[in-house]
């Protein structure tokens, strides 16, 4: 069972526009999708919000990829 959480943290463009940034974990990896061919800029609560996504998703993919392990026995 793989539990498919997916985080999405407020950005701007650098022209100003609403943006965000998508983190999930896919096969024990953290996965980070940026808005397309755009700039992140990040106000400093965003980036809190970004490394608390970043951190979640990590403890998520250690997870992930520890049931990837083969275990012996």
């Amino acid at each position: 069972m793989s539990s498919h959480r997916e985080w999405t943290v407020n950005c701007r463009d650098i022209a100003g526009r609403r943006r965000d940034v998508t983190i999930f974990v896919r096969q024990g990896r953290v996965v980070l999708v940026a808005p397309p061919g755009e700039t992140a800029v990040f106000s400093p609560l965003d980036v809190g919000r970004l490394r608390a996504a970043l951190r979640d998703a990590v403890v998520d993919a250690s997870v992930d990829g520890d049931r990837r392990l083969p275990t012996s026995e």
